[in-house]
């Protein structure tokens, strides 16, 4: 009589669809994502303005995630997390940018933080460079070098003699 009631095709059924709901709810629970280099707030409270250099900000907070490109004087720390649900686009929740500055001598002149929601949103250029040449196709490609290739004095084979 136990075995009847654990074998049930009733049962069964009942355990099956809690299973199967159980596991679309969990599908669709979002994932997050975290890229980025955003310092310890502790660390970054450390640094003081006019007092610590490059060498001491590095051994705080590490090394930024890009450097300002011609003359080097502002480091930026960038930290984003987006979230991911299913199959969707991911969305952005938390962006945060840390700006330091720093003067001639390499001292920390200021520190920014900028966050998402100073954040602009800037439309890319669809616009597609033409360049010169004609386009070849898949056939063009393979076979293109066939009869490019003169044999030499000694019989070895050298491309554009």
């Amino acid at each position: 009589m136990l075995a009847n009631i654990f074998l049930s095709p009733k049962l069964l059924f009942i355990i099956f669809t809690r299973f199967a709901i159980i596991s679309i709810l969990a599908s669709c629970s979002p994932r997050m994502d975290t890229r980025g280099n955003l310092p310890n707030p502790d660390m970054l409270a450390n640094i003081e303005v006019g007092q610590v250099n490059k060498r001491q900000v590095i051994e705080l907070i590490g090394s930024p995630s890009t450097v300002e490109l011609f003359n080097g004087e502002s480091w930026y720390y960038i930290s984003e997390k987006t979230e991911t649900k299913a199959f969707f686009e991911p969305k952005t929740t938390n962006r945060k940018v840390v700006i330091i500055r720093f003067n001639k001598r390499g001292i920390v002149k200021e520190i920014k933080t900028i966050g998402l929601k100073e954040a602009r949103n800037i439309k890319m250029v669809d616009r597609v460079t033409p360049t010169a040449g004609r386009e070849m196709n898949i056939l063009r490609q393979l076979f293109g070098n066939i009869g490019r290739f003169e044999g030499s004095n000694n019989g070895a084979m050298v491309p554009g003699k």
